[in-house]
């Protein structure tokens, strides 16, 4: 609009001038008022799945969901019928809409649904509240969501896998393979519904489901609320919600035991026709936009040969997938540097060509490899494993072959080098805290700790408490998390993993002098990777036992049931179950509060390109993580 105003003003200049110039007076100029755009209409309709509720004169309102605040744009009453008609105010409308519905005299909204801004139809029942309160968990308040407007939209795409907003109908992702009847999602999500269902269907149901969503200082007052609450803290009140489900009349079955939490996890295999997309899928990046990039450890030719180099896969974040970059086998190492280059280990998948090596590391820019077919190698790699773009943009490089660390200079091969052992033994992960460089030493149960230039502090290498460390990962404040999987699984192909110890995290002091005790618990098996999430709680994938578990951050002010650092909010025995995957070794929180996962399944030699072939999402599971824009 500033460019029509100054184009407008200009032209008004030029004819005064070209008047005086004439002799003429310039007749006085009247610039007419724009028309503002007419308020856009929105039609839906209730139609609850509970048997017995009436549709009549609910009020129906409209949210705008951006950053600074929910903001009514549109109010209506239903009819007879349960059909309504909105006029939207599209002024200053970021993000998606919401919309809820509130029973005549009710205090609580009780139907929600998210839509597209140009969306002109719509449908609310039990499907669209819980597929909107999970979907944006992370961004729910009192009642509505706010947040950023392309987190929202992100996750907003995640909502609709759950539930069609304009139709109510079970969404395509959740009702159909690889997910539908393969995996116990599509039974939890109905069983979440039939909790709704029995909200509807009489007023001490809903007390129930709110009073288990929440507690007394959380006054929630939608139902997408309150699924979103139950999202955030799946396992706090499993068994109450469970017997709650078991109320509803006259609705599909949904599970016939308790869950130990109340998770929806969906998987995503990629597939496109002639092409699985995933072998083996190892570990992810994410970019500012929200889009996945996932590691494919197993991927071979025709005659079942490994095929050279490093391939990922990108997926958009409603896990529809974009892209598949070139390559072949992969490391457990991936990462972006400052300008959206994304790097990546490639642990010797050219072994049998004559560029014969026994590691390397790619380099794409957008689709294209700008490294050679067979990686960069210098700096001495040797099965690279994990990798990390510091913030001052040098590239780390983990080798588990051969006992190093290599180093490039400002992300730039031809300033390659090798650091040698830096203390350890069989390095595994990388990460960059803010302050220095931490590197998990699998082979001698530590963790270095070096300063920007590769050397090490004088306290590193930290040994005590450490059990085969593998994955590690930082919060915002710089605190360090370390898994250790306890002599569960080898790091890399040629080691040897130590007697079987009790599988814990740690947690290391910004400065990287102090060490906790180690936690147990939550779950966890063979932990093999570790994230953190925007509020610093810990997210572990486990090697083993379709699982994943969530523990107490640094800050436990964001912790539920007011645990404290290092307690385990994933159940015991069981975390975060999920029949739909086997093993894992990667997992990330994305800027819309969906935690990855891959299903990675450890490949049998003898039966190349065996391998896991999906990546999960938990969805609305944990706080956003921000991805700052690339330079």
């Amino acid at each position: 609009m500033t460019g029509r105003r100054w184009t407008r003003a200009a032209a008004a200049a030029l004819v005064g001038a070209v008047l005086v110039l004439s002799g003429c007076t310039a007749p006085t100029q009247v610039i007419p008022t724009p028309t503002p755009d007419p308020p856009r209409a929105l039609s839906g309709t209730l139609d609850p799945l509970a048997s017995g509720v009436s549709r009549s004169a609910w009020t129906v309102t409209a949210w705008n969901t951006g950053p600074d605040g929910s903001r009514a744009i549109g109010t209506g009453t239903t009819d007879a019928t349960g059909g309504f008609d909105l006029e939207i105010d599209e002024t200053d409308v970021e993000g998606v809409v919401y919309v809820d519905a509130r029973p005549k005299d009710a205090e609580r909204a009780l139907l929600g649904v998210i839509v597209d801004p140009a969306a002109t139809s719509v449908t609310l029942n039990e499907r669209t509240t819980v597929a909107a309160g999970y979907g944006l968990a992370p961004f729910f308040g009192q009642a509505v969501p706010t947040g950023r407007e392309k987190a929202v939209t992100n996750a907003a795409s995640m909502a609709a896998n759950l539930a069609d907003p304009a139709t109510g109908a079970l969404g395509t992702v959740l009702s159909t393979s690889p997910n539908g009847a393969e995996t116990p999602t599509l039974a939890t999500f109905t069983s979440l519904t039939r909790m709704l269902s029995a909200c509807l269907q009489t007023a001490k149901s809903c007390d129930s489901l709110f009073t288990a969503a929440g507690n007394d200082r959380d006054r929630l007052a939608s139902a997408s609320a309150a699924f979103a609450g139950i999202a955030r803290d799946p396992s706090g009140s499993a068994d109450q919600l469970f017997a709650l489900s078991l109320t509803a009349r006259n609705l599909d079955p949904g599970l016939a035991e308790p869950p130990t939490a109340w998770t929806l996890a969906l998987r995503f295999t990629g597939a496109e026709e002639g092409d699985d997309a995933l072998v083996g899928p190892g570990t992810f990046a994410i970019d500012p936009d929200g889009h996945i990039f996932v590691t494919d450890s197993y991927p071979v030719d025709e005659t079942g040969s490994a095929l050279c180099g490093a391939r990922v896969v990108e997926f958009a974040p409603d896990g529809s997938r974009v892209s598949a970059l070139p390559g072949g086998q992969t490391g457990l190492g991936i990462d972006f540097d400052r300008t959206g280059r994304l790097w990546v280990s490639a642990a010797g998948a050219c072994a049998d060509t004559a560029d014969s090596t026994d590691g390397a590391v790619a380099l794409f820019d957008g689709p294209t490899q700008v490294s050679p077919e067979t990686g960069y190698t210098r700096g001495r790699l040797s099965s690279p494993q994990g990798l990390e773009v510091d913030r001052d943009g040098n590239l780390w490089i983990a080798n588990c072959g051969n006992d190093t660390i290599s180093r490039y200079t400002a992300a730039d091969p031809g300033e390659a080098k090798n650091l040698g052992s830096v203390g350890l033994r069989t390095p595994f992960g990388i990460v960059d805290n803010g302050q220095s460089v931490f590197v998990t030493g699998s082979g001698d149960d530590s963790v270095a700790v070096l300063g920007r230039d590769g050397e090490p502090l004088d306290s590193s290498p930290l040994s005590e408490g450490f059990d085969q460390p593998l994955g590690i990962t930082s919060d915002r404040a710089g605190n360090v998390w370390v898994a250790n999987a306890a002599g569960g699984v080898p790091a890399c192909a040629d080691s040897t993993p130590g007697p079987r110890g009790l599988p814990s995290i740690m947690l290391i002091s910004p400065n990287g002098t102090t060490v906790s005790v180690p936690f147990t618990g939550g779950g966890i098996t063979v932990p093999r990777a570790i994230a953190t999430d925007g509020d610093g709680n810990v997210w572990v994938a486990n090697a083993s036992g379709q699982r994943i578990s969530e523990f107490c951050g640094a800050d436990a002010a964001t912790c539920p049931r007011d645990l404290v650092t290092g307690e385990p909010i994933s159940p015991d025995g069981t975390g975060y179950t999920f029949e739909g995957f086997t093993g894992s070794t990667g997992i990330a929180v994305d800027p819309s509060g969906n935690v990855w996962v891959t299903d990675n399944a450890p490949a049998d030699p003898a039966q190349p390109g065996s391998g896991g072939r999906h990546i999960v999402a938990f969805v609305g599971a944990a706080a956003p993580v921000a991805v700052d824009e690339f330079q």
